[in-house]
Formats: C-alpha cells, structure tokens, sequence
C-alpha cells in the first residue's frame, strides 16, 4: 500500500543541496524549492531514508519526512496561493 509523503528539508551546503534534489527526483514530484510530494509503498520509503541518509550532515541539515495518509484516500486540504498544487498521480516511474 502506498502512503503520501511530504519531504522538505534545510541543507546548508550548496552541493549537498543539489544532491539531494537529485536523488528525490527518483522518489517524488518537486513541488517548490525543498519541498517535494511522494508517493510511497513501504520499501521505496526506506531507501527514501537511506539516500537522505547518505547525502546529509547530521549535526548540519535537517529533513522532513511528513506522513500525510493511505495515498489512495488522502484527502489532503492544500490552500495555493499564486499557484495550482496537484497531488502527485499514481503513473509508473521508469528508473
């Protein structure tokens, strides 16, 4: 069963910045800077946290990985302001 996520996350290095953004690409939709959408099943979650894992500094950066349901049934209540937020869909990802 997949679950949404929400991951946004503060990375003071500028390098560390662009390989994280990199590496989330694989797991989500960018949503705006540092913040991306995810749909995850249980597996893909946990090598979400290992590729985080890998890249951050720990006493450095910080990362949010927000549980926001069954991503099925989430009815998830977004107020956008000066643009549109559509919940990323459940289409097949080529890796």
């Amino acid at each position: 069963m997949e679950r949404l996520y929400i991951v946004c996350y503060d990375i003071r290095d500028p390098r560390r910045w662009r390989k994280l953004y990199k590496a989330l690409h694989g797991f989500g939709e960018w949503m705006q800077l540092s913040v991306f959408q995810c749909r995850l099943n249980t597996m893909r979650k946990l090598r979400l946290e290992d590729a985080v894992s890998q890249i951050v500094k720990q006493d450095e950066d910080h990362v949010l990985i927000m549980d926001l349901g069954p991503a099925e049934n989430v009815k998830v209540k977004v107020t956008s302001i000066g643009g549109s937020f559509v919940p990323v869909s459940n289409d097949a990802v080529v890796v």
